[in-house]
C-alpha cells in the first residue's frame, strides 16, 4: 500500500516547528501540540518537543508514546532515553525505567556530559544524573543496597550540573525514603536553526523606486536623505514609526528562567538592541540594564505617540564611551535690571511679603514724614500668622506632605525623616537654588527662623532628600551634579541618578572620578555629572 499524502516542503516544516517554539515560549502547551500534530514527517527533535508538551499538560502516557517514536527515529538519542526513563517512573513500570537508565548511560560513550546547544537543546546532559534516576528506581524496587551504591559512584563522578545534593539524597536512602527522579525542567524544548527561520521571511532586494529626475511637471522628487547627525552623550537610532522602530513592548510579565535572562513586567518599554539568536532570545535594554528576552513576547511600538512630557529631555538610550563629552547647557539670558525701587522702612512690610505667593509688590506711594511718624509705624499690627504650605520631596519615590510654613529646619527633617521611616541623623535635605541644577544644603545661608519662607513657590516647596552616610576619615574636593543615570558596569563603579549631588574625593584620570553618592563610593565617567562652582559645601553632620 502506497502512501498518498502529500509531502511537506522543508519550509512548511520549519514553519510549523518554528511556532511551535513560540507557542512553548508563551506556555501554550495545547497550542504547541495542536502545531506539532500537523508537521507529516515529525523527526526525533519535533517528537521530544511534543513529549515535553504533554508532560507539561499531565499526560504522561500520550508524552511515552511521542518518545517512543522520538527514540524509533534516533536510537542514539541518550537525553531521549533520560527523559522517558522519568516518564517510565511516573507510570510506575520501574523495570523498563532502569533499562533506559542503562541505554541512556551507554549512549553517553563514556563521556561526562553531552552539551545538546547544536542541536538547538538548551540542556546538559550529566553522567551523575543517568545514575540518580538508576538510584531513584532502585528505592522504588525496595533495593536500597543497590541504591546507596550508586549513589557513592555519583558523588564521585560529579562535575557539574544543577541537581540534589548527593549527601541529602544518601540519607534519605539510609532512612527508607524513595528519591524523586531528575526530570528536563520544562520549556527546555529543540528550537531550530535561527538562520533557516530567518531565510524564511519575505525580502525585498530590490527596494521601493524613488523619482530622482522626471520630465513630468509638478512631479514628486524625492531627493537624497541626508546624514543623520548623532546625538551628542547618547546613540539612539532615529525610525519612523512602528515598523522600523526598535522600541518594543512586552506583551506579558517574563521571570529570568537562566544566566543573561531578564525579569520584566507586563507592557514595559525595552531598546532593541541585538538580532534574534537561534534559541528565539534577542538582547534587549531595560531599565539601564542589558539582558536577553523572548522574541515572541515583544511587539513594536510607535514611538511617535508615546512622547512623554519633556520633550527637550535627551531620552534613555545607549552612553557613549567616557570620553565623548555630554551636551552643553542652554545659557541662561539674564533677565533686565528692574528701576530702582523707594525704599521703605523694615518694619513697615506688608503681610504679604512674607506670603507663599511671591508676587511682585507695586511701589507705594511715598509717605509724607511728620513728627508722629515714628509713632504710627510702630502702632503697625503684626503679620498674621502664615497657614501650611505643601511640600513635594524626591527619595526614592515622590511623596507630598503639609507642614508649616514657620516650620524650623529641625522640625522639618524629623517631620519628613518620620514619613520616610529613616532617622532625621540619616537623611540629607537639599534645594535646588534659582536657574540651577545643583543641589544645595536645605540651611545654607538661611537665618535662624524657618527655612521655607524663602524657598515656597506658589504654595509649594520641592525638596530633595538623600540618605546621609558621613564620609571616614575622607574629605570631599568639591561637588558635582549628575547629568544622566549611570548604572554600575561593576564592582567599583558607583550608581547615582540624574540630579543626584555627588562628593568628589579624587581623579583617577582625566575621564574617570571617584565620588560618593548616597553611602556609597566608588568610581564613575566624569561626562555623567558636571561643576558649576568650585566651593564645597557640606552639611554639618549630626
Amino acid at each position: 500500500m502506497t502512501d498518498n499524502r502529500k509531502r511537506m516542503l522543508y519550509t512548511e516544516f520549519l514553519q510549523l516547528w518554528a511556532s511551535s517554539v513560540q507557542k512553548v515560549d508563551a506556555q501554550d502547551w495545547q497550542g504547541c501540540v495542536s502545531t506539532l500534530e500537523q508537521i507529516t514527517e515529525p523527526t526525533a527533535r519535533t517528537l521530544f518537543n511534543m513529549a515535553s508538551a504533554h508532560l507539561a499538560l499531565g499526560r504522561p502516557d500520550l508524552a511515552l508514546t511521542a518518545l517512543d517514536l522520538a527514540l524509533v527515529k534516533d536510537e542514539h538519542l541518550a537525553v531521549g532515553f533520560f527523559q522517558r526513563s522519568t516518564v517510565m517512573m511516573l507510570l510506575d513500570r520501574l523495570e523498563e525505567a532502569l533499562s533506559d537508565c542503562i541505554w541512556a548511560q551507554k549512549q553517553m560513550r563514556n563521556n561526562p556530559v553531552i552539551d545538546y546547544k547544536q542541536l538547538g537543546l538548551r540542556f546538559k546532559l550529566y553522567s551523575w544524573q543517568v545514575l540518580y534516576n538508576a538510584a531513584a528506581v532502585y528505592t522504588r524496587m525496595g533495593h536500597w543496597d543497590q541504591a546507596q551504591e550508586v549513589l557513592e559512584t555519583v558523588s564521585k563522578e560529579r562535575t557539574g550540573g544543577k541537581g540534589p545534593n548527593i549527601e541529602t539524597a544518601m540519607d534519605y536512602v539510609k532512612s527508607r525514603e524513595v528519591l524523586a527522579p531528575l526530570l528536563i525542567p520544562e520549556g527546555v524544548v529543540f528550537r531550530p536553526n535561527k538562520r533557516e527561520v530567518d531565510q524564511l521571511k519575505e525580502r525585498d532586494f530590490l527596494g521601493k523606486a524613488k523619482v530622482i529626475s522626471s520630465i513630468i511637471p509638478n512631479d514628486d522628487f524625492g531627493g537624497f536623505e541626508p546624514l543623520r547627525l548623532q546625538k551628542p552623550g547618547f546613540y539612539e537610532p532615529k525610525s519612523e514609526g512602528a515598523q522600523d522602530s526598535r522600541y518594543m513592548r512586552v506583551k506579558a510579565p517574563y521571570m529570568s528562567r537562566g544566566p543573561g535572562q531578564l525579569t520584566v513586567p507586563g507592557g514595559a518599554m525595552v531598546f532593541l538592541f541585538g538580532e534574534e539568536d537561534r534559541d528565539g532570545m534577542t538582547s534587549v535594554i531595560c531599565d539601564g540594564q542589558r539582558g536577553l528576552l523572548p522574541v515572541s513576547l515583544l511587539e513594536p511600538v510607535d514611538v511617535r505617540s508615546t512622547k512623554g512630557k519633556r520633550d527637550n529631555r535627551i531620552p534613555n538610550g545607549i552612553p557613549l564611551p567616557p570620553e565623548l563629552k555630554p551636551p552643553n547647557r542652554p545659557e541662561v539670558t539674564p533677565s533686565p535690571v528692574p528701576p530702582p525701587r523707594a525704599h521703605r522702612p523694615d518694619s513697615f512690610r506688608s503681610p504679604s511679603v512674607i506670603s507663599v505667593t511671591k508676587a511682585p509688590l507695586p511701589d507705594p506711594a511715598p509717605i509724607p514724614k511728620t513728627e508722629n511718624s515714628d509713632n504710627q509705624l510702630s502702632d503697625v499690627p503684626p503679620a498674621p500668622e502664615a497657614g501650611p504650605v505643601q511640600v513635594k520631596v524626591h527619595f526614592t519615590q515622590t511623596l507630598s506632605l503639609s507642614v508649616p510654613l514657620d516650620s524650623s529646619y529641625q522640625d522639618l527633617r524629623e517631620t519628613i525623616a518620620k514619613t520616610l521611616g529613616q532617622t532625621p541623623s540619616a537623611i540629607r535635605l537639599r534645594r535646588k537654588a534659582q536657574g540651577s541644577r545643583v543641589l544645595l544644603p536645605l540651611d545654607q545661608d538661611q537665618d535662624s527662623g524657618s527655612p521655607l519662607l524663602e524657598l515656597a513657590q506658589s504654595g509649594r516647596v520641592h525638596l530633595w532628600c538623600q540618605k546621609e552616610d558621613p564620609l571616614e576619615n575622607r574629605s570631599a574636593m568639591y561637588q558635582m551634579v549628575a547629568l544622566y543615570d549611570y548604572t554600575a558596569q561593576g564592582p567599583e563603579d558607583l550608581e547615582f541618578s540624574e540630579g543626584d549631588t555627588i562628593d568628589i574625593l579624587g581623579e583617577v584620570n582625566e575621564e574617570w572620578l571617584e565620588g560618593h553618592c548616597a553611602g556609597v563610593t566608588g568610581i564613575f565617567p566624569s561626562c555623567f555629572a558636571y561643576r558649576e562652582n568650585t566651593q564645597v559645601v557640606q552639611e554639618p553632620r549630626l
